[in-house]
Order: structure tokens, then sequence, then C-alpha cells
């Protein structure tokens, strides 16, 4: 088992960071490069920038129904550049605590400079580092299409969202999947008129009833399927979009333009790696590229892109500079997306399972949605041959935790029949349990088809 050497980290998000820490506190003398911030795109522009902001949309949304209720007599404005204002303080704050510890374990971090990789060895700036191992995190960048008027003053991106001065009136969101569909529900709920287009079907790897809740809940977003963005109309200013969908192209006003249409690796600065065409770095199990010595984690290696997956790879790969051989598990991976509710699920069924499912109870963070009827769904899995619980999913309050659990239970390959003495926590605003009690009785009665 290796303990002692040099390690060489680019990037110090979620994968790299992790892996740096790992290998720190099994005494290897680590340098990590950080071009930015620390913390990666998740801190400052991706997971915790949509729950800073909806977090605010939440307590709005809320506003409203209790005001619709008679319950508040009036309903808050959201003071948009005070709000960014705030974010950002916690965010360097969270910053300032991520380099502390990371400092604390033994990391030298350098900040400012631009980290490379080419044939063998790396670089920062123009100085050659000398390193046992490299590890690659540099992540992902927003995938901008190559349009007319894309530079246009008003086209923004996840990226430059804690930069904007104040709010559009119209908005049009390029997207379809899950930070499409957040960002759409915080705009709405700011009062922006929200068109949101997406290139296929909208959130394509949700259940399709929890695709109709979120529908929903996004009623004041008018949500374009099926459509591409083909240009963007104004001077040096956005005025418009021009789309091409199934009725042929359609010309649409508005004040901006935001691209969550996915990310795309950050790899240019790597060279002599094997990659695919997209500039993803391709990666064995144990983060291994196809250089000796070298390793890869995170957004950089393609999806699924999600920040305790680039964690867990960050780990992977530094257990195996250490010489402790693991390997990646890539099965039962809990997903998440949060608009009032959050909507979460973990999928290993196959087409025979037996499942179940119920409108979510009335309990914390749901009562006041009885009268409109949107107290959540809860839907559970299981395997007809072996009664191993096989998936989950949920519209609750927590549930993202629920859906890690459920994960680690699938992956721990748990029967459903462990769970008829299962007692929960009441009162509580999530089907999962009830559901896993009622299909255990099936399966001990024999009652499945």
């Amino acid at each position: 088992m290796r303990t002692a050497g040099v390690t060489g980290i680019l990037g110090g998000g979620p994968a790299g960071r992790t892996a740096a820490l790992r290998l720190a506190q099994s005494g290897q003398e680590v340098t990590l490069v950080e071009k930015g911030a620390i913390g990666g795109q998740c801190l400052h522009y991706g997971c915790m920038m949509v729950c800073a902001l909806n977090e605010a949309a939440r307590v709005h949304a809320a506003a409203r129904n209790l005001h619709s209720l008679g319950i508040l007599s009036s309903v808050p404005d959201i003071q948009f550049p005070r709000l960014l204002a705030e974010m950002k303080r916690v965010q360097e704050k969270i910053a300032g605590i991520l380099d502390a510890e990371t400092r604390e374990a033994g990391v030298s971090i350098v900040y400012g400079k631009e980290g490379r990789f080419e044939n063998g060895t790396m670089y920062i700036d123009c100085d050659v580092i000398a390193t046992d191992a490299v590890i690659i995190a540099t992540g992902s960048e927003p995938n901008i299409p190559r349009v007319p008027g894309i530079d246009f003053e008003g086209v923004i991106t996840p990226h430059s969202i804690p930069d904007m001065a104040a709010l559009p009136r119209s908005l049009v969101i390029i997207g379809g999947g899950v930070m499409a569909a957040e960002l759409a529900f915080i705009f709405q709920e700011f009062g922006v008129e929200v068109h949101l287009v997406s290139r296929s079907r909208f959130l394509k790897m949700f259940h399709p009833k929890l695709v109709h809740l979120a529908r929903n809940e996004l009623s004041g977003t008018k949500i374009l399927e099926n459509t591409v963005l083909k240009g963007i109309r104004g001077n040096t200013r956005v005025a418009g979009v021009v789309l091409e969908g199934e009725d042929g192209v359609t010309e649409l006003s508005c004040d901006a333009v935001l691209i969550a249409a996915g990310l795309n690796a950050r790899s240019d600065m790597i060279v002599g790696i094997d990659k695919r065409p997209n500039g993803e770095i391709i990666v064995d199990r144990k983060m291994r590229t196809s250089m000796p010595g070298v390793y890869a984690c995170g957004d950089v290696t393609g999806s699924p892109r999600l920040t305790p997956v680039a964690r867990a790879e960050g780990i992977v790969a530094a257990e195996n500079i250490l010489g402790r051989e693991r390997e990646m598990d890539y099965s039962a991976i809990p997903r998440s997306m949060n608009l009032f509710q959050e909507y979460a699920f973990v999928d290993g069924e196959t087409s025979s399972a037996v499942s179940a499912m119920t409108p979510g109870p009335a309990g914390p963070g749901t009562f006041w949605s009885v009268p409109s009827g949107r107290t959540g769904f809860a839907r559970v899995s299981a395997d007809p041959g072996t009664g191993k619980v096989c998936g989950v999913q949920t519209v609750a309050p927590a549930a993202g935790i629920i859906a890690a659990y459920s994960a680690f239970l699938i992956r721990q390959e748990t029967g459903i029949a462990s769970f008829e003495d299962f007692m929960e926590v009441h009162p509580m605003a999530d089907g999962v349990y009830p559901l896993m009690k009622y299909l255990a009785g099936k399966f001990r009665n024999g009652n499945i088809p």
C-alpha cells in the first residue's frame, strides 16, 4: 500500500477537493490548482445557487398560497438585487470554510493560475510541477448553442445569474432538464413571464407522474417541447428568439434568454490523453485515463454530472493512487429536483417489477397544500422474483433524503419484507414508507402478479 508520494490535482470542485482530502489524510503531498474559487460549479453556479434562489421562491409561493386562503394579508415582494448580494456573501463564507478545511488537511492550494496537463507533464502557468500521480477534475461549463445573436446583451447562463442587475420582464429558458425546470420555477415565482424551450421531451428521465406534477407546479411557465433555438433577435440586446418546432419556425418576444441546455467537459487544457469527440476524458471504473498514473473524475468525464457521484469518483481515484484498489459503482444513483416540492427518484427496476403508488399524505410542509390537491406522490417497486426493493419515486419534503436512503437499500439488495416491521415518524408528508409496508404484506401473502 503506497502512502508517500506527490499528487497534483487540477480543479477544486467536489471531485478534486474530495480526492485531495483523502490523499492528504493518507500522507500524500498534494498540490491542488484552482483557477477560480474552491467549491467548483456546485457551490457557485449550480446546486447551492439554485438552493439559495429556490428557498426564496418557495417562501414566496407559500406566502401566495396562504394569502389565497386568507391567512396572510399580503404577499411580500422579492428584492432581487439584495437576494443575489446576500447569496454571494454566503457562498464566499462557505468557500472560506472549504478552503480552511482543505488546507488544514495538509493540501497546498494554488489559486488564480491556469493548471494544465500536456503529454505526461503537469504545469501551473509555465512552471513544470513534478508529480507521481495527477488527477484531472477540471469540471464542466455551460453548453452554449452556436446560433445568431448568442453574444447579445441579455443572454445569460447559470454562471452569469449572480451578476444580473435586475429581473427581466420576460425570459426564455433553453433546456428541458432539471436545471431548466428549477430555474423556470424560480423566475416564474419572482414574477417573470417564462417560456421553457426543450429540444426533446420535458424532464425525459422522470417518471410520467412526476412530470405531470412538475407541470402543475410550473403552471406559470409555457413549456414548448421538441423545439430548438435557431437564433436570437435584436440589435445588440435581446428582443426575442427564433424557434423551430413541430409546427415550423416561430418567433417569440422576450427581454432575456437563459441557456440551461446541459454542460460540456472542460478539457481544452488537457493534451495527450484519450477523450471522446465532445471533450470528455475517457476513464475506467478505477478512474484511470489512457496514461498511467493519470486519473480523471467529476464532470470532465461526462454523465451523470452529479455532485455526490463526483465526490465518490474522487475517492475512487485517490484510493487507487494509494494502492488500495477500488472501482466506481454507478448502480442505483439517487437524483433530485427542487421546485416548490422536492422531486427525487432512484430507479433500478425492470418492466416486470411490482409497483404501488399513492398521493402524498398531508404533513409537515404539505398541510396547506391540501386545498389545491398538491400534497405530493410516492411510488415503490420491488422485484417479483426476489422481493428486493428496486425503485422509488417520491415528491415530498425531504424527498432527496428518502431517495438517498432508498438507493442505499437497493444497493444492499434489501427485501421489501424487511419493511413490514418498519416504524416511521408521524406526522410525515411522504407516502414511501406506507407503500413499503403495503408491498411487504402483498409479498408475504403471495398476492403478487
